[in-house]
């Protein structure tokens, strides 16, 4: 799959880092380094602008590395860029951790996949089919 991409950071573009990964890494496209302490979060700009092709979406998730290292996350992960979106791709990190965390420029902030994705349209209904689980919700299928 083509995705037209204008590259306005002097960094490379995203790519997989090995041959059966499912996310790009994308690099933080900084004039300056940009400290997070603790609980802080900041939006990273990338220096990139895509056109996702329609029935795509972006997502924009968390790096593990840089989770478990450091406790750096992504507020709204996954985040979702929608294929009418022509802005600049930027990231929300958060400083999870109760140290200081400095986003280098071309640092490896997230990853990015490719998703396919339907458009639904709800159908309002008086009932719903009966199933095994039923309305049990968060811990209902546990074991305990």
């Amino acid at each position: 799959m083509l995705i037209p991409v204008i590259n306005r950071s002097t960094h490379l573009l995203p790519a997989y880092q090995t041959a059966h990964a499912a996310g790009m890494d994308v690099r933080a496209y900084l004039p300056e380094p940009v400290t997070l302490r603790p609980l802080q979060r900041a939006l990273i700009p990338t220096g990139l602008f895509m056109e996702i092709p329609e029935g795509y979406e972006v997502q924009v998730r968390p790096r593990s590395g840089l989770a478990y290292k450091h406790g750096i996350g992504i507020v709204n992960s996954p985040g979702t860029i929608d294929a009418d979106y022509r802005g600049e791709l930027k990231v929300l990190l958060v400083n999870l951790s109760d140290e200081e965390f400095v986003v280098q420029d071309g640092e490896r902030i997230a990853q990015l996949v490719v998703a396919r994705h339907e458009t639904a349209v709800w159908q309002e209904a008086a009932t719903l089919s009966e199933t095994t689980r039923g309305a049990g919700g968060y811990g209902s299928t546990g074991v305990n």
